[in-house]
């Protein structure tokens, strides 16, 4: 067993992405199990919500999960094992008022991992997606009409 190491990754910052991929593939030489579970969430009108915000949710919830997986599969292919879990949202597949971005961001990670699954199949790479609905996580209140400061993550 190893013991266990904190590498603190931010899932927007595509940039970094490959580095940290490189330094856990360094410690520990392989990754058996890789969790998708980073997400980032704004409430409001599309009108309300500025097309910076809306690159800013996609590279958190589209972009940063299939880099990170991306970065680690070589060495899952390489190894003919492994599994890939995107935990997403029930808004991966339904959209509702008011989360534009959010679901859009979601449906877009949906239709990649379930290419990803059929791919994988021939290395017997697992790859799986789960999608619960509503999650009481950690949110920052925006001061009123500041929809950029409505950001959950």
């Amino acid at each position: 067993t190893y013991a266990p190491k904190l590498i603190l990754l931010d899932i927007s910052d595509i940039n970094c992405i490959q580095d940290v991929a490189k330094e856990i593939l360094n410690c520990y030489g392989c990754v058996d199990i890789l969790v998708n579970n980073a997400s980032m969430k704004v409430k409001g009108a599309v009108q309300s919500i500025s097309l910076e915000l809306d690159k800013k949710i996609m590279d958190a919830n589209y972009f940063g999960p299939i880099t990170l997986t991306k970065a680690i599969l070589p060495n899952m292919i390489s190894r003919r094992t492994g599994q890939i879990v995107l935990i997403n949202s029930i808004q991966g597949k339904i959209g509702i008022p008011f989360r534009a971005a959010y679901a859009a961001s979601k449906h877009a990670a949906v239709g990649f991992f379930d290419c990803l699954r059929a791919e994988m199949e021939e290395f017997d790479i697992s790859v799986s997606t789960v999608n619960p609905t509503f999650i009481c996580s950690y949110h920052r209140q925006p001061a009123p009409g500041n929809w950029e400061a409505s950001i959950w993550k």
